[in-house]
């Protein structure tokens, strides 16, 4: 029997590659604004991070978030973020 491939994401924090499933996507959508996709399915420039506290405050703290899409200082993304992972815990 064939073992199925599992896709390989990196960490846009702690540049480490982890299962797919086990990230979380953010998406940069057509108006330029950055939100977070738990479904994997929305369309736009993704990037991944992971659902650690550790790196999320990492990315948070050197601005990696508006780096990877060019834009300019959105805290409502990390708000998202940050509130998400701590009711994950």
């Amino acid at each position: 029997m064939k073992t199925k491939k599992v896709p390989m994401r990196m960490c846009l924090s702690c540049r480490t590659m982890k299962p797919k499933k086990d990230l979380i996507r953010i998406v940069l959508s057509q108006d330029n604004k950055v939100l977070m996709d738990l479904t994997g399915k929305k369309n736009g420039r993704g990037a991944y991070i992971c659902d650690d506290l550790e790196c999320f405050l990492k990315a948070k703290k050197s601005r990696n978030i508006e780096r990877t899409f060019s834009v300019v200082n959105d805290d409502i993304i990390y708000n998202d973020l940050e509130e998400y992972i701590n009711r994950k815990r």
